[in-house]
């Protein structure tokens, strides 16, 4: 049976918005997440969950990036990465980012379910590891965090 989940991203001050749907078929499947993100730059910025679901002291509250295997920062496809390292949304000339990502290492089921962590989206492009700052590997240097939310279970 799938598990369902959303991720409302919101930030006042940054205008950025957003609705997320997340499905995951099965335990072997990948996690589909699939909506739109609204109110940022035209380009890339960076996407990750990160380990807390709490957004009290607004996206700062949310912890590092979900990382329970403690490897390096990467990119989605490499091996050396946080379960939460989700590369890049890009967003159009329109201020829109269509986003449908399918990734295998976070999980709806099971232990390290990502349910109750948050979304966050990041103000500059991730570089995956691979930019050579001294921040490259522990956050891709993807700047400031300027949207949030809590992925929740839906139906």
């Amino acid at each position: 049976m799938p598990v369902k989940a959303v991720c409302v991203l919101g930030n006042s001050s940054s205008g950025v918005q957003g609705t997320l749907l997340l499905e995951q078929k099965s335990q072997e499947a990948p996690v589909v997440i699939k909506g739109e993100i609204s109110g940022l730059a035209p380009g890339k910025h960076g996407f990750h969950i990160h380990e807390f679901g709490d957004n009290t002291n607004g996206c700062t509250s949310a912890g590092g990036h979900f990382n329970p295997q403690q490897k390096q920062h990467g990119g989605p496809v490499d091996e050396n990465r946080h379960v939460g390292d989700l590369g890049n949304v890009e967003v159009g000339e329109d201020g829109i980012a269509k986003v449908e990502i399918s990734d295998q290492q976070a999980q709806l089921i099971g232990e390290q379910s990502i349910i109750g962590r948050s979304l966050v989206v990041h103000a500059d492009e991730d570089d995956l590891g691979k930019g050579g700052f001294p921040d490259s590997l522990t956050t891709g240097h993807a700047g400031g965090r300027v949207a949030c939310g809590v992925i929740g279970i839906a139906k």
